[in-house]
């Protein structure tokens, strides 16, 4: 049965007529009584029969808006508990990352969110290279991404943008290069290097497209490897120098330094990203805070080195 029918019979047991009902819920007279007898076949019953110049329950009418009552108030305890849920934190959180955002921010959001044990975070790193980080909101409640600029792209698509960082792009050097001496390189200094570079349209390529269009000298890349670590091994072995990211280079002990670029905008940016509903959730807000949180304390870290 209809649970609007069902509010109807019980407005007529309390209000007495068909008009009161209609004013209280702003209907018509006659739409209250053709549903009355809609819920009639439903049931199998008379529910109302005339009395007077107005109407009366029967017997199984009375019964059935006790019955309506009793919906009504189990419809209310449901919706007050659900609000109460969705006013606090709790339930499973997911998130993707790709592999240097996890690195630098997810074992310290994960430190913490460890006090809110009603909130359960299930991570995932995914390859920014061949996915599309915006494709991904649909399956995970954030996802945190990285561009060179916050992409107008993901506002067009309606979702919601929380920037996180903004972190140098440097160049790292194999130890003893002569470009090592200067505390700073510009795209003349490494121009006419050989280069171990990004794939393509990765946020570490755009960088060496700038290098070319601030010196209108093309560069030559001798390889194109996504994985950091891999890129780091192969400077440090003197194959080239790499365009990388500041925070998580290694650059101690392991035959690499790691100088700024300057003149030139070599940066990225890191954003959460979330569908609008999906943020909404007071437990996904917890999450994108302590991402926050997290991202400014190791801003501030290595400014402080």
């Amino acid at each position: 049965m209809d649970v609007y029918r069902l509010s109807l019979l019980r407005e007529l047991a309390e209000r007495g007529t068909v008009g009161a009902v209609a004013d209280a819920m702003k209907v018509t007279p006659s739409a209250v009584s053709q549903q009355l007898k809609v819920l009639e076949r439903e049931a199998g019953y008379t529910l109302v029969e005339p009395a007077g110049r107005g109407v009366a329950l029967t017997a199984a009418g009375r019964a059935l808006a006790q019955t309506a009552t009793e919906i009504a108030v189990a419809i209310e305890r449901a919706e007050g508990r659900w609000l109460e849920y969705m006013q606090r934190p709790a339930g499973i959180v997911s998130v993707a990352t790709f592999p240097t955002g996890g690195e630098m921010l997810l074992p310290g959001m994960l430190t913490r969110m460890a006090d809110v044990p009603e909130v359960e975070l299930v991570c995932s790193d995914e390859d920014g290279v061949t996915v599309d980080y915006a494709d991904l909101t649909p399956d995970y409640d954030v996802v945190i991404a990285d561009s060179p600029t916050t992409a107008a792209a993901w506002h067009d698509r309606g979702l919601q943008v929380v920037p996180l960082m903004s972190e140098p792009l440097d160049v790292a050097l194999p130890e003893g290069h002569p470009l090592a001496r200067k505390a700073s390189l510009s795209p003349k200094d490494v121009v006419s290097e050989t280069w171990i570079g990004a794939p393509h349209d990765y946020p570490f390529d755009r960088v060496l497209s700038q290098v070319v269009a601030a010196t209108g000298e093309p560069v030559r890349i001798a390889q194109r490897i996504s994985d950091n670590s891999i890129v780091e091994a192969l400077v440090a072995a003197g194959h080239g120098i790499a365009i990388l990211p500041r925070f998580t280079t290694r650059e101690h002990g392991n035959g690499l330094v790691t100088r700024p670029l300057v003149g030139i905008r070599a940066k990225r940016e890191i954003a959460a990203l979330l569908r609008p509903d999906r943020f909404e959730r007071p437990s996904v807000r917890l999450v994108v805070q302590a991402l926050r949180d997290e991202a400014r304390a190791v801003a501030d870290q290595h400014q402080a080195v």
